[in-house]
C-alpha cells in the first residue's frame, strides 16, 4: 500500500470554497474536491444562468405589454434553443477554465474530481467521478463548501416518471408545450416566470395555501393573487400520485382527486444541505435538525481544524452568504489567533419572479408573534411619479420600523425591488432611522426611489 497523500489544506466543493484561494496560500499545499461541475451552484444550475434566462423572459413581458404605453410591439418567434446557448455559451467556458486553472495552472493545487466521505478525522476517501480506483487523503486543514441538492418528493422520485430539476430543466432541448411545476417558493415562481414568459402555459401545483409563504404575508398573499390571473395555480394541492401517458403526458394526481396534465414536470421544492452525503460522524460532526453542520460564529465545526460555508452549514441558501462566509474562513484560515465572526445581520433576499420581490429585516407575522411594537407603511409604486409613468398598478413597497423610527424590516414587490432595497439594507446596516434615511439626503425626483422615500415618511413615528 502506498504512501496516503497529506495536504495542508483540502476544500470540498468549489463554487464559494474554491473563492477562498488567493496568492496568500501560494506556500500551502491545497486540494479542491469537486463530485460535480466545478464552480458550484450558483454558476451553473443557480443565480447566473437563471437570471440570465429571467432577462430574456422580462425582455419578451416588456414587448407583450408594450401597448400599455402607446408602441404597439409583438413578438415573432422565441428561439428557445439561442437563449439556451447564449447562456452555457458563457457559462460553461468560464466553469472549464476553472477547473483548467486549477488543475493545471496552480501548482500548489490538486483538484480531485470525485465524491468525498469522511473516514476518519480529518482523513478523506475520494471516489472518482470517472470510476476507478477511490484514494484516501488526510489533511491539517479541511473547509466543507459541498453546496446543497434539489429535493425531490417520494411521490414522484418512486413514481418512474421522468421529471426536472433546476439542475438541468435549462438545459431542455425544447421549450415545453405544457410545463407542470411542483413548488411554490422562490425556485418555483422564478421558473414560472421564465416558462410562461417565453410562451409556455404553466400549471403551479404547492403543498401550502399560498405562494411565496417564507415572504412576508402581504407580499405572499398579493403575489399568489396575481399569480392565479398569470399561471395555472393549484393551493393545497400535495401530488398523492405521478404516472406517464403512453403519449408522453405526465399526469398528477391531487389530494381532491383531481388530474393535472403536462408535457414536462419541474419539481421545484426546495433544496437540501449536503451534509448527510459526506459521512461527517466519522470525523465526530453531527447534523443540526434541519441537515446542516454545525458551525460557530466563526464558521468552525466542533472538531478543531474543520471549517464548514454555505449551503451545507449557512441557515440562508444564498449566493452573497456562502461569499461572506468564505471570506470570514478565508481570514480565519490565514489568522487563526485573531479569527473573524461571520455577520447575519440584515441579509437580504430577492426572487426574480414577475414581479419581483425583495426582502430584509423582520416580517410582519413575525413581529406580531414576538409582540414587538412596531409601525408600518405600504407605499404603492403608482402613487410616485416613475412609478405613475410605468402604469404600475401592483407594486408595492412595505416599511415596518419601531414607534420611534429603528428599521426592523423592508419588503418590496415590484419592478427593480431587487436594487431599490439596497437603500434600506445600508441603513438598517449602519443604524440610521426612517427620519434620518428620509430627510438626510436628496432623492432623485422623479427617480423610483422616491417609492422608498415616501414610505419612510409615511410611517406613523412617535416622534
Amino acid at each position: 500500500m502506498g504512501r496516503v497523500p497529506h495536504h495542508d489544506l483540502v476544500i470540498i466543493g468549489s463554487g464559494s470554497g474554491n473563492s477562498i484561494l488567493d496568492s496568500r496560500f501560494d506556500d500551502l499545499d491545497v486540494a479542491i474536491v469537486e463530485h460535480g461541475v466545478f464552480g458550484g451552484t450558483c454558476l451553473n444550475v443557480g443565480c447566473i444562468p437563471t437570471k440570465m434566462y429571467v432577462y430574456a423572459s422580462d425582455v419578451a413581458e416588456t414587448i407583450r405589454r408594450a401597448s400599455t404605453y402607446g408602441v404597439d410591439a409583438s413578438i415573432d418567434r422565441v428561439r428557445w434553443p439561442d437563449i439556451r446557448d447564449r447562456v452555457f455559451g458563457r457559462i460553461d467556458p468560464i466553469s472549464a477554465g476553472g477547473l483548467r486553472y486549477r488543475d493545471q495552472e496552480c501548482s500548489n493545487v490538486t483538484v480531485y474530481q470525485g465524491h468525498a466521505v469522511f473516514t476518519g478525522e480529518r482523513e478523506l476517501s475520494i471516489t472518482p467521478t470517472a470510476g476507478g480506483e477511490g484514494e484516501t487523503v488526510t489533511a491539517d486543514r479541511i473547509v466543507i463548501a459541498a453546496g446543497s441538492r434539489p429535493t425531490v418528493p417520494p411521490v414522484i422520485a418512486e413514481s418512474g416518471v421522468p421529471f426536472h430539476t433546476s439542475d438541468d430543466v435549462m438545459r431542455l432541448p425544447e421549450l415545453p408545450r405544457r410545463l407542470t411545476i411542483v413548488g411554490g417558493g422562490y425556485i418555483a415562481c422564478e421558473f414560472a416566470h421564465v416558462f410562461s414568459a417565453l410562451g409556455t402555459e404553466v400549471t403551479v401545483v404547492t403543498r401550502g395555501p399560498a405562494l411565496l409563504r417564507e415572504q412576508d404575508e402581504l407580499v405572499s398573499e398579493r403575489f399568489t393573487r396575481l399569480a392565479q390571473e398569470r399561471w395555472n395555480v393549484h393551493l393545497d394541492a400535495e401530488p398523492t400520485g405521478a404516472e406517464q401517458r403512453a403519449d408522453g403526458t405526465i399526469v398528477l394526481t391531487c389530494p381532491d382527486g383531481g388530474r393535472i396534465e403536462g408535457d414536462a414536470l419541474l419539481v421545484a421544492t426546495g433544496r437540501k444541505p449536503n451534509g448527510d452525503r459526506l459521512d461527517v460522524e466519522k470525523t465526530g460532526l453531527q447534523l443540526t435538525t434541519d441537515g446542516r453542520i454545525e458551525v460557530d460564529g466563526y464558521q468552525r465545526t466542533p472538531v478543531d481544524g474543520i471549517y464548514a460555508l454555505g449551503d451545507v452549514s449557512s441557515p440562508f441558501q444564498l449566493k452573497h452568504v456562502a461569499n461572506h462566509e468564505a471570506k470570514v474562513v478565508q481570514h480565519n484560515l490565514l489568522h487563526p489567533d485573531a479569527p473573524r465572526a461571520t455577520s447575519h445581520r440584515f441579509v437580504p433576499s430577492a426572487v426574480f419572479t414577475d414581479p419581483q420581490v425583495a426582502a430584509v429585516g423582520a416580517r410582519e407575522q413575525d413581529l406580531r408573534d414576538a409582540g414587538t411594537a412596531y409601525v408600518s407603511k405600504v407605499q404603492a409604486y403608482g402613487d410616485v411619479a416613475f412609478g405613475w409613468a410605468m402604469e404600475d398598478g401592483t407594486g408595492f413597497a412595505k416599511v415596518l420600523a419601531s414607534p420611534s423610527g429603528e428599521l426592523l424590516g423592508a419588503h418590496l414587490m415590484g419592478p427593480q425591488a431587487s436594487s431599490l432595497i439596497q437603500v434600506l439594507v445600508q441603513a438598517m446596516v449602519f443604524g440610521q432611522t426612517a427620519q434620518e434615511v428620509a430627510t438626510g439626503q436628496y432623492w432623485i425626483h422623479p427617480a423610483l426611489p422616491e417609492l422608498i422615500e415616501n414610505a419612510l415618511l409615511g410611517l406613523p413615528l412617535s416622534s
